[in-house]
């Protein structure tokens, strides 16, 4: 039995290495039931294939190398050398008719389709790639399948993905992209949540920031969105700003996405009522218990009053919980005292003085401390 390169969206066998980080969430949430526009995967084997048939690795890794200027690494050179060789070959008449049969089995006829990009190292806790690699928006037609994915798998190699692998310690020759196809959501509203405060670190918070149209308008900065600051157990927003929004990416016709103004009496408009927030944040609690209560970055949309889930990742760098500015003291102890011993101490000490002091010094210190 040949090979397969694609896979269904809910397939139980998405890993990392198969399908790429947000193509491994987007199964996980598909096959939860949460509301996920249906798709299949073209898997990292295809790109794999598709760079061993044309010789390419060696020449990409050797390209692979920062410009080294006076105070800067640039990888501007490299990306577009590398992008060059991507564009060049055919892909495979294999990889090119198996587009076409998962293509035509979506509903409709040269339905409109969300391409997106899915790297094997990406979307991990501690790394997320948001933004490093390509998605295209409102493709039609195989021809445009065939053009989009193939831009995908040259955006592995942009200056922005290059330069954070380089950063982030990750080989360059250990990765690979998968590309995600899914049915395109119009939407008439869209953005992110975030199911803990990504500034201040709060737990108690959920953010959301929404605003008309596609969703890439606020994921990139092109427009200034509504912010929602809600609480976490009520599901009520207890600060809310409302952005400028002067513009929204929308569909072009039957071929990709255009910006256009938003109507001035509309801008000053909220994008969600209550009734929307509280759906919203009540299913991003749903998905962050799914993900083991670890918070989440979640991308959304709203069309014709349905939620779609887009993707969610873990939110990297997230501060820890904030020190309450009132600490009442837990029974039977009667005050509390806040030391800090770098006031005292402020250069590195040895692990025994950690361990006697810092460590158990605190445990004998509770007698005193509960009064």
């Amino acid at each position: 039995m040949p090979e397969t390169h694609i896979l269904p969206l809910g397939t139980k066998e998405a890993t990392l290495d198969m399908v790429g980080g947000k193509g491994r969430s987007l199964a996980s949430m598909t096959t939860a039931g949460f509301d996920v526009p249906g798709g299949f995967y073209l898997t990292t084997t295809a790109y794999r294939k598709f760079v061993k048939a044309n010789d390419l690795q060696a020449k990409i890794i050797e390209l692979a190398k920062p410009e080294i200027g006076e105070y800067t690494l640039s990888f501007d050179a490299a990306s577009e050398s590398i992008q060059a060789l991507i564009g060049q070959p055919e892909l495979s008449d294999e990889v090119k008719d198996e587009l076409r049969q998962a293509y035509a089995a979506l509903a409709g006829d040269n339905p409109a389709v969300a391409v997106r990009s899915s790297a094997n190292a990406e979307d991990l806790p501690d790394m997320s790639f948001a933004g490093q690699q390509d998605t295209y928006l409102n493709v039609s037609g195989e021809a445009a399948l065939v053009a989009a994915v193939r831009n995908c798998w040259a955006s592995l190699w942009t200056p922005r993905a290059i330069s954070y692998r380089h950063q982030m310690g990750i080989e360059q020759d250990a990765v690979a992209m998968a590309v995600v196809v899914q049915l395109m959501v119009p939407s008439d509203v869209s953005g992110i949540l975030f199911t803990a405060n990504p500034v201040t670190g709060e737990r108690s918070e959920i953010i959301i920031n929404a605003s008309f149209g596609l969703g890439e308008a606020v994921v990139g900065g092109q427009v200034t969105p509504d912010t929602f600051v809600l609480d976490r157990e009520s599901l009520k927003a207890i600060e809310t700003t409302i952005g400028t929004k002067e513009q929204q990416i929308v569909s072009d016709g039957d071929q990709g996405v255009r910006l256009e103004d938003i109507a001035e009496d509309v801008r000053s408009e909220s994008s969600l009522s209550e009734t929307a927030l509280e759906e919203l944040a009540s299913l991003a609690l749903k998905v962050e218990k799914h993900y083991e209560g670890i918070p989440q970055d979640i991308e959304w949309a709203i069309r014709n009053g349905k939620l779609w889930l887009l993707q969610s990742r873990p939110i990297t760098n997230l501060p820890p919980q904030p020190i309450p500015n009132v600490w009442e003291p837990t029974p039977p102890a009667r005050f509390m005292v806040r030391r800090q011993i770098v006031e005292n101490m402020p250069d590195p000490v040895c692990p025994l003085f950690e361990e006697l002091y810092v460590i158990d010094g605190l445990m004998l210190e509770q007698p005193w401390r509960v009064g």
